[in-house]
């Protein structure tokens, strides 16, 4: 069990996973670079940011990856059901994991691939 972390450790663990909500507000890519620019920015200094911040990459670009082929399904309707609910459930999954984060904890998101390990 890794040792708790600090009141700065937790608010930069927390941003690992709040700056995916960029994608809210800008192009679908910024779920992927507001992780990425904070992990690349204090993953060497701070051992609970470079963890948290794999966990937000993998599962913004499974998220990606997901909605990329539901956007392609709606051809054959089913895309009009799954990219509302892939939206809800990473916005969801992210207020879930910013929070545990802020309590110092850790959460491992649900439907991720593994692509940084």
């Amino acid at each position: 069990m890794p040792e708790a972390a600090s009141k700065d450790e937790r608010t930069w663990e927390m941003f690992c996973h709040l700056s995916a909500l960029l994608g809210l507000f800008t192009v679908n890519l910024g779920s992927i670079l507001g992780p990425l620019i904070v992990w690349l920015i204090k993953k060497d200094e701070m051992p609970g940011v470079d963890r948290h911040g794999k966990e937000s990459l993998n599962f913004q670009i499974s998220m990606f990856i997901y909605m990329a082929i539901s956007a392609i399904l709606i051809i054959v309707a089913v895309g009009l059901v799954l990219v509302p609910i892939l939206a809800i459930v990473n916005i969801v999954c992210v207020i879930i994991a910013t929070i545990k984060a802020n309590n110092g904890e850790f959460y491992q998101y649900p439907i991720t691939i593994r692509f940084l390990k």
